[in-house]
């Protein structure tokens, strides 16, 4: 193993020491949150540091093994290859494992997330691929054992969608959601073309994990709020009362509006649910920007401006551009068959990192 993560394991040694003096502590004890915060990140080192056990137990056998390799009895030296084989196996699996042990956790992996699917360039056609894209993560979210609640929808007359936003309540929601920040591009032939033209349109996709109240601090007097008369297209749901909220962030100049439901402290609370989860993401974004100066990751989350995945319906593919994986399984993709994607990015992520945490 590298003996740079050789370091980090000795210095997680002693770290669990130290937590471990310190959950002891009765003046820690004393405060719940502390103790809460000590003790989650005693029980995730800990993890790491049972590999680290086993994988040096694991050594010290080969060691022993080795020395059985010189026995002048054959069957011995015999058995004492295999074992010695299987062991280099084991060795090799556990640096694996600690090394993916060992890379920074994103701290809203396992937060809900606020999903906002909008239609881009190519008209009617970009706003049907935006209901097949939101059906599809509808879909993934059933398969995960996930829920779905809109919290705003703005559908066309022709049975599209100009803009959904959505709440993905479940454990680990982020984790995998957030790869599919980006542009979406769809290749096909519409079903108005007479002629039997492929036209390309698009549909932008953000992923933002949900934000709670201590995640982002919000002043009162940041805040314009407004409200106003719900209308929708071909006047439905046209509301006789101010229903409708527009909140305005004045600092960055954010404007979230909600009209979905009919009573205006709903709007309100939904219109801060997003306003929370977009000021989340842009002061995250302010972080990474400041981190990606000194070093780039090529897959992370994706940039809402960059062109991720492209499907194609006349060669039944779907293309990530990140990574470039291709799949001919677009019907099974959009019924939200997403992990063989997913999995694909996060295992490029991680192989990244693992290059980076062997540089540090």
């Amino acid at each position: 193993m590298d003996k740079k993560i050789i370091n980090q394991l000795n210095k997680i040694e002693e770290k669990v020491k130290n937590l471990e003096a310190l959950l002891s502590d009765p003046e820690i004890l004393k405060d719940q949150s502390k103790l809460q915060a000590i003790g989650k990140e005693h029980k995730e080192l800990s993890e790491i540091l049972e590999l680290y056990n086993e994988y040096k137990k694991v050594e010290s056998q080969i060691e022993d093994v080795k020395q059985m390799l010189s026995s002048p009895d054959e069957d011995i030296r015999a058995l004492a290859a295999e074992e010695l084989e299987e062991l280099k196996k084991r060795e090799k699996e556990l640096e694996k494992q600690i090394e993916l042990a060992l890379i920074p956790k994103d701290p809203n992996d396992e937060k809900n997330v606020i999903l906002e699917i909008r239609q881009g360039a190519g008209g009617d056609e970009a706003s049907l691929f935006a209901a097949e894209l939101f059906r599809m993560y509808q879909r993934y979210a059933e398969r995960k054992g996930w829920k779905t609640e809109i919290l705003s929808l703005h559908p066309t007359e022709k049975g599209g969608i100009k803009e959904v936003i959505a709440l993905i309540k479940g454990k680990g929601a982020y984790s995998r959601l957030k790869y599919e920040s980006g542009v979406h591009r769809v290749q096909r032939v519409p079903e108005t073309e007479s002629s039997g033209r492929i036209h390309t349109s698009t549909v932008t996709v953000a992923v933002l994990p949900e934000a709670e109240e201590v995640d982002v601090e919000i002043k009162p007097e940041d805040l314009r709020i407004e409200t106003m008369r719900a209308g929708g297209a071909g006047g439905q749901h046209v509301n006789t009362t101010d229903s409708a909220v527009r909140i305005t962030h004045i600092p960055t100049g954010m404007v979230v509006t909600c009209q979905d439901e009919r009573s205006q402290l709903q709007n309100r609370l939904k219109a801060m649910q997003i306003l929370r989860a977009r000021l989340k993401d842009y002061y995250d974004r302010i972080e990474r920007e400041k981190i990606a100066k000194e070093r780039k990751e090529q897959v992370g989350t994706g940039e809402r401006s960059e062109k991720i995945r492209t499907y194609n319906f006349p060669q039944n593919r779907v293309t990530d551009h990140r990574v470039n994986y291709t799949s001919y399984r677009i019907n099974d993709i959009l019924d939200g068959d997403l992990d063989e994607i997913i999995d694909v990015l996060i295992a490029k992520e991680n192989e990244e990192k693992l290059a980076l945490l062997n540089l540090e």
